[in-house]
């Protein structure tokens, strides 16, 4: 009979844990693959390393002929390279560690298949052969394909810093979470809810731009759950050991 109690409390438990007022769409903890934050990511980064590029080569176009001058280089093959070149440096990336399949376990190994993976060796012969293809069609003249080859290298490099600031930038964030988490749990110590709170806000703004380790996300997780679970109590610690249990499960 105990144990059928026991059982009835925390399917109780863990219905109010689902139905607490928290936007799905806005949770901290989004569902998203390494694969999709690093395609998406590296994207964005020689996205602005080509825009970087092209006015230092083009000093005179006006800015919306750069956008269309980089929007027919990018039209002509050369987005669908980059991100089949950006798979194939994650899955080379993932072998060479051991992690044929699943995630990456931490920033450095995302940062070593990306930059063992080739990339920018793959942007070099795209920019080549997209200049080419627009040179052909007639979208550039040759003066402008000459100097677009020319000065390849200034892009090549604009993307490279821009990859390697984008990593430092996630070391940072995740330094941030990692002081965040040990604040919220020195917070809960102390049934301090204000103060967790705080550190709820920041971690949950810095988690939106950090790539998704799972080991952090697990953590995190947890977090969240026991943070709002004393929060759908009025605030209130006097909460059961089965309830901390189950939300550390969820």
């Amino acid at each position: 009979m105990q144990n059928i109690e026991i059982q009835n409390e925390l399917e109780n438990n863990k219905e109010n844990l689902q139905n607490n007022d928290l936007n799905i769409e806005n949770n901290i903890l989004k569902d998203k693959s390494q694969n999709d934050f690093l395609n998406s990511t590296i994207w964005k980064t020689i996205n602005s390393g080509i825009d970087i590029g092209l006015r230092a080569l083009l000093p005179d176009l006006l800015e919306d002929q750069i956008i269309s001058l980089k929007d027919n280089l990018l039209n002509y093959g050369f987005k669908e390279g980059i991100n089949r070149s950006v798979k194939e440096a994650i899955d080379l990336g993932k072998s060479a560690v051991g992690i044929i399949t699943g995630d990456f376990e931490n920033i450095n190994q995302m940062q070593n298949a990306v930059k063992n993976g080739g990339i920018i060796d793959s942007v070099d012969s795209l920019l080549d052969i997209a200049i080419n293809k627009t040179n052909k069609s007639g979208i550039i003249n040759n003066n402008v394909a000459n100097l677009l080859k020319n000065g390849k290298d200034i892009i090549l490099d604009n993307i490279e810093k821009n990859i390697e600031k984008e990593f430092s930038n996630q070391l940072k964030s995740l330094e941030n979470v990692d002081n965040y988490i040990n604040n919220w749990k020195k917070s809960y110590e102390e049934k301090d809810f204000s103060s967790m709170d705080r550190e709820y806000k920041k971690l949950e703004r810095e988690l939106k731009n950090l790539v998704p380790i799972e080991k952090t996300l697990s953590e995190a997780r947890q977090i969240e759950n026991i943070h709002n679970l004393i929060k759908n109590n009025g605030k209130n610690f006097d909460i059961t050991e089965n309830e901390i249990l189950l939300s550390q499960k969820l």
